[in-house]
């Protein structure tokens, strides 16, 4: 990592922990996804009033964040799409960046603290997975250039498509491999889905080498989100990256104030509950 990339890291991370809330999800081309992001405006203004340690958009969606002065979340820009995620698989799959020819030109712009990158092991799809490593690549050398933090998230996805979780697997034996490439390729942080079982995280930690957010996939019952939550910091991990698991409960503030006392002052999942359940 370049010493002018951590400006950049400190800003993302507190004391080496972090909450991103990804509000990203429009770009997935699928209707479930944008439950609870209808107003997008009204999302992001509660976000930044709840104070996360960052917010996860897409170029279309970042001058929400950007134009408000003053203490606010860090930006984390995503630079890619594709169409991995919608509930039917595809004749040809595919994931792109927005900007090959200067890829975090626009992360620059908006003054983002890190881009993200997916990298996508989908069963008998070799051609989506080589996409994305040219991805990887074209981003890794940009970054470098600009001392920007690349965060790349691998998923491995299962083979009937859309499932739980956006159709990807908790199969440790498969995510660490995948894990262990993507910091092979040049990643700063990893952004990885929680293993089967949560004792098993510490691998992908390991194998990661560099500071590792868990992905929070579909939404799940916010007891046992928050209990979840505090087993993987337990195992290594440096904070979540959670995304329908903040936006689509009832009080999107009152979950990022239980994560963030999770994550930040260590409190387990019961009492992060209490916190929630107190306001």
């Amino acid at each position: 990592m370049l010493v002018t990339n951590k400006v950049r890291m400190q800003r993302l991370f507190q004391h080496g922990k972090c909450l991103d809330v990804a509000i990203d999800h429009g770009i997935a081309n699928e209707p479930d996804f944008l439950i609870g992001l209808e107003n997008i405006e009204g999302v992001m203004d509660n976000l930044i009033a709840a104070q996360p340690d960052a917010i996860q958009v897409n170029y279309g969606q970042a001058d929400l964040l950007q134009r408000v002065a003053g203490r606010k979340p860090a930006l984390v820009l995503r630079t890619d799409v594709g169409n991995a995620y919608n509930a039917a698989r595809h004749r040809e799959m595919w994931a792109v960046l927005h900007n090959p020819d200067e890829p975090i030109l626009a992360a620059l712009q908006m003054d983002a603290a890190a881009v993200v990158v997916n990298l996508y092991l989908i069963p008998d799809e070799p051609g989506i997975f080589r996409m994305c490593v040219e991805n990887i690549g074209r981003l890794r050398q940009a970054c470098d250039r600009y001392a920007m933090p690349l965060m790349i998230e691998p998923l491995v996805m299962a083979p009937a498509g859309q499932g739980a979780a956006y159709g990807s697997l908790g199969d440790v034996e498969k995510i660490v491999p995948l894990v262990r490439l993507a910091r092979e390729l040049g990643a700063d942080i990893i952004k990885a889905d929680p293993t089967e079982n949560v004792e098993d995280f510490h691998r992908v930690v390991e194998a990661a080498r560099c500071p590792t957010l868990v992905r929070g996939g579909g939404k799940g019952e916010l007891a046992g989100v928050l209990t979840k939550s505090a087993a993987l910091m337990a195992q290594g991990a440096s904070g979540m990256v959670y995304g329908r698991n903040v936006y689509q409960h009832d009080n999107p503030s009152r979950v990022v104030k239980a994560l963030m006392a999770i994550i930040h002052q260590g409190v387990s999942g019961a009492d992060a509950l209490e916190i929630y359940q107190q306001g």
